[in-house]
């Protein structure tokens, strides 16, 4: 799929810059999962989890150190190469990573985990949950769960230039099924790199909720938060996380949501 290469090719310019920043968070003890991932994931120990979408695999040490074994996967080869270097920099035994796409996993990887994980800006550059909710299933033990904690289309919807300035104003329409293209990207945790022509998919509450029931799960909860994972600009800091919000936003709109499901 052309965007989805693209995609491959633009988020590889990152990683190198993704892995030393993380490493540098790691070596000052400053990289954490938020609070709401930790008081909702659950008891990780002697359980094996699988984390989708990984990037270069920070997140995915934080979950090695409280599981008997963690396995990230990304679309991109540099993340998986840096991945695998920043275990070795931690010295992490417990965790390996593999490299596909996420529409193509389930007819690559036939191991199967007690937890299937997926945080953080990863779900808007698929092209389609239904496959994505069968790939879960597919990896999942019968005993065992998926969480989520990701962007709510809510303010996936919203213009970003102007959110910053307390209007709310759709730029994405939230029943749009073509995907946006952009011809720049990082921020976060790397310098923007322009000429790196990357798409992404909208998608509703209802598009993941349906996509998990149809291949079969029974949703455990939904849960919705102010706080955003990464600073707009003219956010406030939540104190000892990486978590944003703005200072007009103590209940006004939801930026994530998280969501746990079990096999039926």
């Amino acid at each position: 799929m052309k965007e989805i290469e693209l995609n491959k090719q633009a988020w590889g310019q990152l990683s190198k810059e993704h892995y030393e920043t993380f490493k540098q968070k790691f070596s000052k003890g400053t990289h954490k999962l938020n609070p709401y991932i930790t008081d909702e994931i659950g008891d990780l120990t002697g359980k094996s989890i699988i984390h989708l979408q990984c990037n270069t695999g920070a997140d995915t040490m934080l979950l090695a150190q409280m599981a008997k074994k963690a396995v990230g996967v990304d679309l991109v080869p540099e993340n998986v190469h840096y991945a695998k270097l920043l275990a070795k920099d931690l010295e992490l035994t417990n965790v390996d990573f593999v490299a596909s796409d996420i529409m193509e996993l389930m007819d690559q990887h036939h191991e199967k985990y007690d937890v299937v994980f997926v945080s953080e800006g990863a779900i808007i550059w698929l092209p389609d949950l239904v496959k994505w909710a069968q790939t879960i299933k597919h990896l999942l033990k019968d005993d065992g769960y998926f969480y989520i904690f990701e962007s709510h289309p809510f303010f996936n919807m919203l213009d970003e230039s102007k959110l910053t300035q307390n209007v709310l104003e759709v730029k994405y329409p939230y029943f749009d099924r073509k995907p946006d293209v952009d011809y720049s990207i990082g921020g976060y945790a790397a310098e923007t790199k322009d000429n790196a022509e990357n798409y992404c998919w909208m998608y509703t509450v209802s598009d993941v909720i349906n996509a998990l029931a149809s291949a079969g799960f029974r949703i455990e909860f939904f849960n919705e938060y102010t706080e955003n994972y990464w600073d707009l600009g003219g956010m406030e800091k939540v104190e000892g996380y990486e978590l944003y919000n703005f200072s007009f936003n103590p209940n006004k709109f939801p930026m994530t949501f998280s969501l746990k499901a079990t096999v039926l």
